[in-house]
């Protein structure tokens, strides 16, 4: 009989208005290890305080998974838990790679990271981050990257209309999206539009200033913010290409999504993007670099044999783009092997 997994994750986990790719991915694995048979006990934390007392509170017969976020938040409870019960965690990023990241902060993920006894990584690329920095030996780390959804898709009737899907944050990068927009215009490349969806709330003042920028372009830059279901599912549909303009990004589920859709992208070629997009008809171009970026825009309006070969790239790659049950698979063999 299997152990209870008692699963770490930050507060509002299944809220819908607290949309993230870790929060996203923390669900499926709860959904698909419950499926396997698992014992998966959600344990919600807010802070330190909370971290710190959920874990003193797991029985000595338990498996303890925690969500990276939660654990650089407490790293004295978790080696603590560390030393008396299997722990694994789930890294979804690597702090250090973020711009201004606070130096305690990094620390504290550091110490958790090195006390677990297995770390699972949500990208090649982050894994390779955390053994490069130090932080994981190889043999401690497996990688199982986010699933993907979306079904079929037909080209969109207008491949002007680009969408670009992610919290508005300065990592996400969509004021290099809009700088590379107003490019466009000035090289006489007109017709676009693009839709922005995401939060406004993770970081209020470079949202305001993005929806600022935005109102410069009129009516031909979207911000409709959170969207689910239906409802994103339908901008997917009306989109002729996805952009993904991120300045760091662990891995970019809106870019597998895109690819799970048969989308073509334009997206950085930073992080774990390129794993996410590989096979999906993608064009990758340096992060931070609007004037590249409307370059790269200026071909996808401009050239028709452009199009034709990313879209039919993005048809023949759906087939490839990861899923959920992929997933959970191989976090269930990281269980296993504790």
């Amino acid at each position: 009989m299997r152990r209870p997994l008692c699963f770490v994750v930050p507060e509002g986990v299944d809220d819908p208005d607290r949309v993230s790719g870790g929060n996203l991915y923390d669900r499926r694995l709860r959904e698909g290890l419950r499926s396997r048979g698992w014992d998966v006990r959600m344990l919600p934390v807010a802070d330190r305080e909370a971290t710190a007392e959920a874990l003193s509170r797991i029985g000595a017969d338990a498996i303890v998974m925690i969500d990276g976020l939660v654990a650089g938040w407490a790293p004295d409870a978790v080696e603590g838990t560390a030393a008396r019960l299997p722990v694994v965690i789930v890294a979804h990023m690597v702090s250090a790679a973020f711009a201004g990241s606070v130096p305690d902060l990094v620390d504290a993920e550091n110490r958790a990271l090195r006390s677990a006894g297995k770390v699972i990584a949500t990208s090649g690329w982050t894994a390779g981050e955390l053994v490069r920095l130090g932080l994981v030996n190889g043999d401690r780390i497996a990688v199982a990257q986010p699933g993907s959804r979306g079904g079929s898709r037909l080209p969109s009737p207008d491949h002007r209309a680009m969408l670009c899907v992610g919290a508005i944050a300065p990592h996400k990068g969509q004021d290099v999206l809009l700088q590379a927009l107003g490019l466009l215009d000035s090289d006489g490349h007109r017709g676009w539009t693009c839709t922005l969806v995401g939060s406004h709330t993770v970081d209020a003042e470079y949202a305001a200033r993005v929806a600022e920028t935005a109102a410069h372009f009129s009516d031909r830059v979207r911000m409709p913010g959170i969207l689910h279901g239906t409802a994103l599912d339908r901008e997917y549909r009306r989109a002729g290409l996805l952009v993904a303009p991120s300045r760091v990004e662990s891995f970019g589920m809106a870019v597998a999504d895109a690819r799970r859709r048969g989308l073509p992208m334009i997206a950085s070629a930073v992080g774990g993007i390129p794993e996410a997009a590989a096979g999906g008809g993608a064009m990758l171009v340096s992060p931070d670099d609007p004037r590249a970026l409307a370059g790269l825009l200026a071909r996808w309006m401009a050239e028709p044999a452009v199009r034709s070969r990313l879209n039919d790239e993005a048809a023949h790659g759906r087939a490839g783009a990861p899923r959920w049950a992929d997933t959970v698979e191989r976090v269930d063999r990281v269980l296993e092997s504790v």
